[in-house]
């Protein structure tokens, strides 16, 4: 039986990866913090279906924050947030402050 390992010798064209890449170790994963705006003034009604978030309604929209776990969490609330019918104006990562988190070096 072959075995498929780094060490292993490659018999396959330059083509083919030698070996799977390793799995991803969800463990490391931390929640991340996050704004999204939508139009109007939402009700309570409607700010009950996005339970763990904070709101903030202002005049000519709503401010919704709050911890995401990972990133099918984040489809999660952006899809509840089309299937309420709601238009969403911005989705941003920020940190503790409400500072949008930079990108730079990663």
């Amino acid at each position: 039986m072959a075995t498929h390992c780094a060490c292993a010798p490659n018999h396959h064209s330059f083509r083919v990866r030698p070996c799977h890449p390793l799995p991803f170790d969800v463990s490391g994963v931390k929640p991340s913090r996050y704004e999204f705006r939508v139009r109007g003034r939402l009700a309570e009604r409607l700010l009950s279906s996005f339970d763990g978030f904070e709101a903030e309604v202002q005049p000519v929209e709503t401010i919704l924050s709050g911890s995401v776990a990972d990133q099918a969490a984040l489809h999660g609330v952006l899809a509840q947030i089309e299937s309420l019918g709601l238009e969403l104006l911005e989705v941003r990562q920020v940190d503790d402050r409400r500072e949008p988190v930079s990108r730079e070096g990663a």
